[in-house]
């Protein structure tokens, strides 16, 4: 594995019912220090790929890595694959238990064995990373769903993770908290954290990714967001429609007026 990727799946097939493969041959690399978008339809394959990154699932064929090393299922290695990839589920209400935010926050740092001061720093700072110090003694149950989903990352984060995986963060979020969300990766892929995310929201992805992966057939299709993003054939197999800055700026480029197109954001560049 090259040395600027933190996860690869190579050749992997994966079915949950004989004769029903969800992923066929399916390759993916997630490469330090990216913004990387998953999209596709539902069924398609994302969170099972994103499943296999976390160790929660074993492939059926093929080689997952993270760090170079294939994914174990064993006790010891899960425990060390926590400290270098969580992945936060699409509901909120699946990952959280515990009586406060703080509590839920602390779960993971406690499993680590982590001492009692080092766990509330963890927390402390991830709490803070979230914008969400004022829910530490709330109810998980009473917030709304965007800040549930942020307590649920903000659990992640307190791992430290070098790779946080999140499924539809966004989904079923109104318009400003999408924007709160996005404000927050950004922040967290500032300080150093590399980030994959699935979305069904392909402006979304346009202009917070620096790679596009489509899911179709079992398969993922990489590249560069301006161009995955209008190849309309790949779009269509995957049940979604082109990204509307990069066809427009297609479209501006076809009667020489290339010069007005739309870019994507410098802050989504990373620049």
């Amino acid at each position: 594995m090259s040395d600027d990727v933190l996860g690869r799946l190579t050749d992997v097939h994966f079915a949950y019912e004989p004769g029903r493969p969800v992923l066929r041959g399916a390759d993916l690399a997630v490469r330090r220090g990216v913004r990387l978008a998953v999209l596709g339809p539902n069924g398609g394959g994302k969170t099972t790929a994103f499943r296999l990154l976390a160790g929660a699932l074993t492939p059926d064929r093929g080689l997952v890595e993270v760090l170079g090393r294939p994914v174990s299922r064993s006790r010891r290695a899960l425990t060390g694959l926590r400290r270098q990839v969580q992945l936060v589920l699409q509901d909120p209400d699946d990952q959280l238990f515990a009586a406060t935010v703080s509590q839920d926050v602390s779960f993971g740092p406690i499993n680590l064995g982590l001492d009692r001061d080092e766990v509330r720093a963890r927390v402390a700072a991830a709490l803070d990373a979230l914008q969400i110090g004022d829910l530490a003694d709330r109810p998980p149950h009473l917030l709304s769903a965007g800040q549930k989903k942020r307590v649920t990352i903000a659990g992640a984060v307190a791992m430290r993770p070098r790779l946080l995986v999140l499924d539809e963060p966004t989904a079923g979020l109104d318009p400003a908290a999408v924007e709160d969300t996005v404000a927050m990766l950004g922040d967290l892929h500032a300080a150093g954290t590399t980030i994959v995310l699935s979305t069904h929201d392909v402006d979304l992805a346009h202009r917070w990714a620096d790679e596009i992966a489509v899911v179709t057939d079992g398969t993922f299709r990489s590249g560069d967001p301006d161009e995955t993003l209008v190849d309309l054939e790949l779009l269509a197999s995957a049940r979604l429609g082109p990204a509307w800055a990069p066809a427009v700026r297609a479209l501006l480029r076809r009667h020489g007026l290339e010069h007005l197109a739309p870019r994507r954001p410098v802050d989504a560049l990373g620049e």
